[in-house]
């Protein structure tokens, strides 16, 4: 995944609370195995039904409770998909939240009231590094895990952080095959 540091540009507005994973993705786009090709379906049922998304928009902002529902981890692949690199809102389910983080989709929790301020906005800037969301001249700072903070900064899925250790991952395995022939002997 790329790093995350600084996401800039027009935001997209979905001004609901208690958005679930189904709204998000509904069950009939889950079929895929592959992490891309989701994001035509983002909103699918709101979208027949009015709601306007526009392309281009780095960041979307929403309200409390974002990505509840089922642990899906289509509903993040689809917003990332859509070309989204930041969520803001005053709150995110827990696995929705994580699973934002897994893939270099960054979610920032700010107080509600800021939230609504934010959304009579054209444009933001969310800055990793320096952890604030500026907009109308102001900067609001936010809190992130210093772990999940690193990662994103550095770009490192799981896998990648894995790979971090892969000569202790061989040692071990070679040390664990070698005990496993001495056992078996």
């Amino acid at each position: 995944m790329d790093p995350v540091r600084v996401v800039s540009g027009p935001i997209q507005v979905l001004d609901r609370p208690d958005v679930d994973t189904d709204q998000i993705i509904p069950k009939q786009f889950l079929k895929r195995i592959e992490r891309s090709g989701f994001g035509e379906f983002l909103f699918f049922d709101w979208r027949k039904e009015g709601l306007e998304l526009e392309e281009g928009r780095p960041i979307l902002v929403t309200g409390r409770n974002f990505g509840c529902g089922s642990s899906r981890e289509h509903a993040v692949w689809a917003l990332e998909d859509f070309g989204y690199q930041a969520l803001i809102a005053p709150s995110f389910a827990d696995i929705f939240y994580a699973n934002c983080t897994k893939i270099g989709l960054l979610p920032v929790a700010l107080p509600e009231d800021l939230v609504h301020e934010l959304m009579a906005e054209r444009a933001a800037t969310v800055d990793l590094e320096r952890q604030v969301v500026s907009f109308a001249g102001r900067e609001i700072p936010f809190e992130i895990n210093a772990e999940v903070r690193e990662r994103l900064l550095a770009g490192l899925d799981e896998i990648a952080l894995t790979l971090e250790h892969e000569d202790e991952v061989e040692l071990f395995e070679r040390e664990h095959q070698l005990g496993s022939l001495t056992t078996a002997v």
